[in-house]
């Protein structure tokens, strides 16, 4: 495993850091779930249920180990600084100075172990007008622009279906500058402060409308932004008879000319580009789509290469031949019955990820961790007795 013998305390709670460390943990490096006495990460009860767990948090914290640790007491907080001794990571995801107030912030902590690398995943950053605002991914969407990228056909904008600021904003860029932290530390030998804000990253996503800007209006007739925003014939999703949905992303002159050959309408090849046709060409072919069934498109067009698919609802997808190929969903042990969790989207050849073991019990660990920095039994049980952990 790639990440074998990295150790990770990881305090966030909900969605982008315990997805970040979670993908830490599918490649080898021990995650320990540090939480609150009280309720412990939300994502525990929140619906759906299963087995008494929230579904969203057992399909984001597999194989992890759970202590549960009060830090406003200064026992907790003691402890904390001594399982700090013994790690490589730590990922957060309060708010500045959260971490700073309960004396356990990286100025702190780099005392205690230079060599640590300090992950805080904030909304905006530790810096700027916005470091103290609060925020979910639709409010960095909105701050970037994104929002204003995607719209309905009236010309509204559209919330996506999934999180793309706390994942791809946040969770990702956590872990490229956690290993891009461990790399520095193999040749310097020191840790540092990672500073990872889910809209910058999210706005990072954003290059070809930032390209497109620089040249002209992004809302300019022609512009690559539109053509990859609905704005084109040649990369549309379109209705068929049944009520569902194909997707055409014949962007190459080469795809589009397949694709208008193989539909009889050679003369649309010629007017790929031209911003003046779109229109016309966009409702002669929701009218051709619409006399089919999406299965009988996929049929129809199975022996052109013209990046042509269909649209598959989620319980379609977690079915697909391909991502079923590819590991993509896997099966683990959960309580009373079997989770399907989501597999290691990167295939290494000697070092793969595994997926190991369910999301653990509140507190599972709390134990045998204590054990690991030497606190004895007495100890333990007088910190149990005094809930300084659970």
């Amino acid at each position: 495993m790639p990440l074998k013998g990295i150790r990770i305390l990881d305090l966030s709670r909900l969605l982008p850091g315990p997805f970040a460390s979670q993908v830490l943990s599918d490649y080898g490096a021990e995650v320990i779930k540090v939480e609150d006495t009280a309720e412990g990460d939300y994502l525990r009860a929140s619906l759906p249920l299963v087995d008494n767990l929230g579904t969203f948090f057992w399909s984001i914290n597999r194989g992890k180990k759970s202590i549960k640790l009060d830090l406003k007491t200064p026992a907790g907080c003691e402890i904390f600084k001594r399982l700090v001794k013994e790690v490589d990571v730590v990922l957060e995801g309060f708010r500045p100075g959260v971490m700073d107030r309960l004396g356990v912030g990286y100025s702190a902590l780099k005392e205690i172990n230079p060599g640590l690398i300090y992950c805080s995943l904030t909304g905006y950053g530790n810096s700027g007008p916005y470091r103290d605002r609060a925020g979910h991914d639709i409010n960095y969407l909105n701050y970037t622009g994104i929002s204003s990228l995607t719209r309905s056909n009236e010309g509204n904008p559209v919330i996506l279906g999934f999180q793309l600021a706390d994942i791809g904003g946040g969770s990702l860029w956590a872990v490229i500058a956690i290993l891009l932290a461990l790399q520095a530390r193999n040749r310097t030998g020191k840790g540092q402060f990672c500073d990872v804000s889910m809209m910058d990253g999210a706005f990072a996503w954003t290059q070809f409308a930032l390209a497109q800007w620089q040249t002209r209006d992004l809302r300019h007739n022609g512009g690559q932004q539109e053509v990859l925003s609905g704005g084109y014939a040649c990369y549309q999703i379109y209705e068929t008879r049944d009520g569902k949905y194909v997707s055409l992303g014949a962007l190459e002159g080469k795809f589009w000319a397949g694709f208008c050959y193989k539909i009889g309408r050679p003369e649309y090849i010629k007017e790929q580009m031209i911003a003046s046709a779109q229109p016309r060409i966009i409702e002669e072919l929701r009218q051709m789509f619409r006399s089919r069934t999406r299965d009988e498109w996929v049929e129809y067009f199975a022996d052109v290469d013209i990046c042509f698919s269909p649209l598959l609802e989620y319980d379609e997808a977690v079915h697909n031949e391909q991502l079923r190929h590819r590991n993509m969903l896997v099966e683990v042990p959960g309580g009373e019955r079997i989770a399907t969790v989501m597999g290691a989207p990167v295939k290494l050849s000697d070092t793969p990820g595994r997926i190991c073991s369910a999301a653990p019990a509140p507190g599972q660990h709390t134990a045998e961790l204590l054990q690991e920095v030497g606190y004895s039994e007495t100890e333990i049980a007088d910190f149990l007795e005094r809930k300084v952990v659970v």
